[in-house]
């Protein structure tokens, strides 16, 4: 059975490893919902107890989607997100965390979720011009009103933090966090550690380039994101699979695929941290899961530490309009 990590202050026990449920919606190509399904229920066999999802993946659809399987599994934790606004479009094109939003937001996930209670409530980017602390006091509303166990904030810097904490107690902080994207260990994971708040890492696998399975070769969907990802471009793109070709010679000696020794190292940076890596099957999931099973000695991590170390990857993590989102 999967090994569990606490979630912080909230003194809720989660799997140390949980799925992230946005690509079974979006964001990877084309998604079907009977293998998520399928994936779904065999996380559940594997112990995972966390789900990650969001009112914007697939618009709602991943809320929908979950909320059958949540009510036949109450005792799996969810964690969704507020704040990320649509246009007519579909795409994301501004950030709204005003009381009336977060309250109006909520009662939306719970209603798509089919839950009483949210366990963890996020603001999914943070709102520019609004003080955090009144973000943070309303959704504090929602835990004394019984909607939300738990609160946190995504992609945040450690003044943002600070700040919000003072006011609520903050359970956990998701952001980006792999051996490819590094920029938490500045300041953030620190704070983490010192304020007991869980640190929830989302694509720790690098959005797939982590595994080895991206080459030259690779075709992405129209509706993949990785499209249009700065580290997935030209110049980018081969600097950073040279790297995963080392991490892969890493793997081999350590008789495990380069993905499951990323997620090892990511386990082994803290206990506090959770790692998120999403996957619509279950064939992956599997993989991910195992790696929680992968003990690296000092010697190994100062290997990997050398093949990738920080800074070491080509590219932004998103396209520049995306990037201006993120508080952290």
């Amino acid at each position: 059975m999967l090994k569990e990590r606490r979630l912080g202050n909230s003194g809720m026990l989660v799997s140390a490893i949980g799925l992230g449920c946005m690509g079974m919606s979006e964001g990877y190509g084309p998604s079907h919902d009977p293998t998520s399904r399928e994936t779904l229920e065999r996380a559940h066999e594997l112990g995972v107890t966390f789900l990650d999802t969001a009112d914007t993946y697939g618009d709602g659809h991943n809320e929908r989607f979950l909320g059958g399987f949540l009510r036949e599994h109450p005792r799996v934790k969810v964690a969704t997100k507020f704040g990320m606004i649509r246009g007519a479009a579909g795409s994301i094109v501004g950030v709204d965390n005003s009381p009336d939003y977060i309250v109006q937001a909520c009662e939306a996930s719970l209603k798509r979720l089919r839950v009483e209670t949210i366990d963890l409530y996020y603001a999914h980017r943070i709102e520019r011009g609004r003080p955090i602390e009144e973000t943070v006091e309303s959704m504090a509303g929602l835990v004394r009103a019984g909607k939300v166990r738990s609160l946190g904030l995504c992609e945040v810097s450690e003044s943002t933090l600070r700040r919000a904490h003072a006011v609520h107690p903050i359970a956990a902080v998701q952001s980006e966090y792999s051996l490819w994207t590094r920029d938490p260990e500045r300041s953030i994971l620190r704070a983490c550690r010192e304020l007991d708040i869980a640190f929830v890492a989302y694509s720790p696998l690098g959005r797939g380039m982590l595994t080895g399975t991206i080459g030259h070769e690779t075709r992405f969907a129209d509706n993949d994101f990785r499209r249009i990802a700065p580290r997935f471009q030209g110049e980018n793109f081969d600097c950073n699979l040279r790297l995963v070709e080392t991490l892969s010679r890493l793997a081999l000696q350590r008789q495990c695929t380069p993905g499951q020794l990323a997620l090892a190292w990511l386990l082994a940076q803290g206990t506090q941290i959770i790692p998120i890596p999403g996957t619509r099957r279950a064939v992956y999931l599997e993989e991910n899961v195992k790696s929680a099973e992968i003990v690296l000695s000092d010697a190994n991590l100062a290997a990997i530490q050398s093949a990738l170390p920080s800074g070491s990857v080509a590219g932004a993590r998103y396209p520049e309009a995306a990037m201006t989102r993120l508080d952290g």
